[in-house]
């Protein structure tokens, strides 16, 4: 397994895998054909920026067979899928803060998100492994209220994608099978969520393979794979945030409540 990131020193960009702490610099292509500089720098003396700058973010609603049952609602025939706007990224340790035109709950949703490696169109889902380059953590930021603001439209795509909304990070691990893996989410230092990938209606492979035939998919496009119970507002005037993957690392944003 090897855990992959984007970071900034000195006013440049670099990227490289991360081991106890420290970064072995990698110049080239993240996805086609990274070479091992021989250099290597600590994981303190950098700024940790999204790990992949992807085109889009494909998310996924209604994808967790206990949240379904939970909201006595129906298993979706066909992955339920919106788009966030590339500007609502952001990577770990930084500021999410509320809009200034919106003064409804702000939600936290803690994910896994898959990161595509190279072009993927129709590709049938016994091949998907090989255009899937790693798995990260991902907080699916919602401004709840909107969705349902207008009786005929839903703001999916405006509840998510405010500045800051699209939080993922830290790092891009590969060579993990995602379906061993939970995610646990904490937040002000209280678990909110804590459940398997593997409660997935449609896991990962078979996921991606579905959405390649609605969508091409880049190398550095993420999906989204949707959430599970424990969904919750952020009240408090300064909110911490934690979306922890075992395998993967801990994503930590703070959700700033004052606009």
């Amino acid at each position: 397994m090897a855990q992959w990131l984007r970071f900034e020193r000195d006013g440049q960009t670099s990227f490289g895998t991360l081991k106890n702490g420290t970064i072995d610099i990698h110049t080239g292509d993240l996805f086609s054909g990274a070479d091992n500089t021989g250099e290597t720098v600590e994981l303190a003396d950098v700024n940790v920026m999204t790990p992949c700058d992807p085109a889009k973010m494909v998310c996924l609603w209604n994808n967790f067979r206990a949240l379904t049952a939970k909201m006595e609602g129906e298993i979706p025939d066909e992955p339920l899928w919106f788009l966030k706007a590339p500007s609502s990224y952001i990577g770990t340790n930084q500021i999410i803060g509320r809009p200034q035109s919106y003064d409804g709950p702000v939600v936290y949703e803690g994910e896994i998100g898959i990161v595509i490696g190279k072009t993927c169109s129709h590709v049938p889902e016994a091949e998907i492994t090989d255009y899937i380059f790693g798995y990260t953590c991902i907080n699916d930021v919602t401004a709840v209220k909107l969705i349902s603001k207008d009786p005929t439209f839903a703001q999916w795509t405006r509840s998510k994608s405010f500045d800051g909304f699209g939080a993922f990070g830290p790092v891009i691990a590969t060579d993990v099978d995602p379906m061993t893996l939970t995610i646990r989410t904490v937040l002000n230092g209280d678990e909110r969520q804590n459940y398997p990938v593997n409660d997935m209606t449609f896991p990962p492979h078979k996921l991606t393979s579905l959405i390649s035939h609605d969508v091409t998919l880049m190398p550095g496009d993420i999906i989204a794979c949707g959430t599970s119970v424990g969904v919750g507002s952020m009240k408090e005037p300064e909110n911490s945030v934690e979306i922890t993957i075992d395998g993967i690392g801990t994503l930590s944003n703070t959700f700033v409540n004052q606009r």
